[in-house]
C-alpha cells in the first residue's frame, strides 16, 4: 500500500482502499496472519452472517463468525498452531477481491463494499466461497485501517466447502 501519511477519511481514495483490500488478500493467501491482524484497529469486529439471511444482525441472529479484536486474535494463534487440525498444513487460497465500492465518508468512517472469490483448495478438495465484503475504514496515526468487515455469502449453503475454517 502506498505509504503516504493520510490524515483525513475524505483523503482516501479508491486507489488507497483498492491497495489496503489488496494487501489483505495476500496476507491471507500467504498466511502472514499475524501481519494481516495489524491492517484491524483494536476496537474491530470480523462478522460473517448465516448463509439463509446476509442481513442478520448480531444482536438478534446466530451468526456463522462474530470475531471482536480478542478473538480475532485468538482464532490466528489457533489457525497459527498445529492445533487446527482442519487447516494444518494449511489451504492453498486465493482471495480475489473485485467492484469496490466507496460510499461517501461518514464523519471519520469510509463505507466500503467488494465483490469476492476465496478459491481453498485442501486435501483433494477443491472449494469456493462467494459474495460481498462491507468494510468501515479509518484512519489512526495517519494509516488506513480495518475497523469492521462483514463478509456476506452468496451461497445458498455450506455443504459443497463445508465449513468456514479459513479468514474470508
Amino acid at each position: 500500500m502506498n505509504m503516504s501519511q493520510l490524515s483525513a477519511i475524505s483523503e482516501v481514495t479508491r486507489q488507497d482502499v483498492e491497495d489496503l483490500l489488496f494487501e489483505e488478500a495476500e496476507l491471507l493467501d500467504d498466511w502472514k496472519l499475524d501481519q494481516w491482524l495489524t491492517m484491524y484497529t483494536d476496537d474491530a469486529r470480523y462478522v460473517v452472517p448465516p448463509t439463509d439471511d446476509r442481513d442478520a444482525d448480531a444482536s438478534s441472529s446466530l451468526m456463522l463468525i462474530d470475531d471482536n479484536r480478542m478473538r480475532m486474535g485468538a482464532r490466528v494463534d489457533r489457525l497459527n498452531s498445529r492445533k487446527a487440525h482442519r487447516e494444518y498444513p494449511h489451504s492453498n487460497l486465493r482471495h480475489l477481491v473485485s467492484n469496490v465500492r466507496l460510499d461517501s465518508p461518514d464523519r471519520d468512517e469510509l463505507s466500503v463494499k467488494a465483490s469476492f472469490a476465496v478459491y481453498r483448495s485442501r486435501a483433494g478438495r477443491d472449494m469456493c466461497y462467494f459474495g460481498r465484503y462491507r468494510y468501515l475504514l479509518v484512519i489512526i496515526d495517519g494509516r488506513l485501517l480495518i475497523r469492521s468487515k462483514r463478509v456476506e455469502l452468496d451461497m445458498t449453503t455450506l455443504r459443497s466447502t463445508g465449513d468456514v475454517g479459513v479468514i474470508l
